[in-house]
């Protein structure tokens, strides 16, 4: 869904990049921004705070292939059409209880039509605010002049649904959060996004849309360095050293919470998951596992003595070579 966002932001302008940029380019110019800005990052600057909203909107209209065919649309018609209300000769009339504008070379253009066709609106029956205005914001004109109400006359309009989207970290999924949203008309409120939420899922927030109707927010999951997600399982990658993956070990792991777990790591279980149980994401069915993934990280510096030892160590234990299952598989 549009906001009029989408009519006064140069979303391309935004992210530093041309209007037929590629998805990679986007995707690339989000990443490198989102870094720079991420409020983690700059703790208690507002003004980065304010810059990575707008980068998070920009990124999440122009990497979604129909939303952005919309908003160029959009950013045609507000150089075009938009704004030239009641330019020329044109103005606004309709005695056919539509409300239409007139251009300065007299075509009728049905702004239900046009709006409708924009943001999802239509000229009849309970409307969607999300571009921040409707036909029904100019008053109701009649034909040849202002109509009942008039031009932005006061009329009482039933609560409307709003929707918005907001971006957040794979910890605040985890652990949930509460964040502040915007609403198509540029006021604010606090919204509580629950614990183990996916990405693309909603919330929908009662009486805090404009108007006092709904809030629908569309809820964008930033991907993390450290962790990822499969399903409800949360999913790390942890070091381990070449003596406790040969010896065993009893590992300990962080979470997104700040807090800990500990995993024994048996003898030479490199390369299967450690699972601990229900310690991933939050879910009404049963929360997730928590999978971690052990990986070998070896010395890059060996004292010549350290690698004569190593020598001696290969020949008191040889091994068969390890891919020849995997060559035979491939053949």
């Amino acid at each position: 869904m549009a906001s009029e966002n989408w009519i006064t932001d140069d979303f391309y302008k935004t992210l530093g990049v041309s209007e037929d940029a590629s998805e990679s380019d986007i995707k690339k110019a989000y990443r490198k921004l989102s870094r720079k800005y991420h409020p983690d990052l700059n703790p208690d600057d507002k003004q980065a705070e304010k810059k990575f909203k707008e980068i998070s909107e920009a990124y999440d209209v122009l990497s979604d292939k129909k939303q952005r065919e919309e908003y160029d649309q959009i950013r045609r018609y507000g150089a075009s059409g938009m704004g030239g209300f009641g330019a020329g000769a044109g103005g606004f009339g309709g005695g056919n209880g539509y409300t239409t504008f007139t251009t300065g070379g007299g075509a009728g253009i049905n702004i239900d039509d046009l709006l409708g066709g924009l943001f999802g609106g239509s000229a009849g029956g309970s409307r969607r605010r999300s571009a921040g205005f409707t036909s029904a914001d100019f008053g109701g004109m009649g034909s040849g002049g202002m109509g009942r109400g008039g031009f932005g006359g006061a009329q009482h309009a039933a609560p409307e649904e709003s929707t918005t989207s907001t971006r957040i970290t794979l910890a605040q999924a985890y652990t949930g959060a509460n964040v502040t949203v915007f609403l198509p008309d540029g006021s604010h409120t606090e919204a509580r996004i629950p614990a183990g939420i996916k990405d693309g899922q909603k919330v929908r927030l009662r009486g805090k849309g404009l108007r006092g109707g709904d809030l629908k927010v569309t809820v964008r999951v930033s991907e993390d360095s450290v962790y990822s997600r499969e399903g409800n399982n949360l999913i790390l990658r942890a070091p381990v050293t070449l003596a406790e993956a040969v010896d065993g070990a009893v590992i300990e792991v962080p979470l997104p919470d700040a807090s800990t777990v500990k995993l024994r790591l048996a003898p030479g279980q490199v390369g299967r998951r450690l699972r601990a149980k229900g310690r991933g994401f939050k879910a009404k069915g049963g929360n997730g596992d928590l999978m971690v993934i052990p990986e070998i990280v070896l010395p890059t510096k060996l004292s010549a003595e350290a690698q004569e030892a190593f020598d001696q160590f290969v020949k008191l234990a040889p091994q068969d070579n390890p891919r020849k299952d995997l060559l035979k598989k491939a053949k």
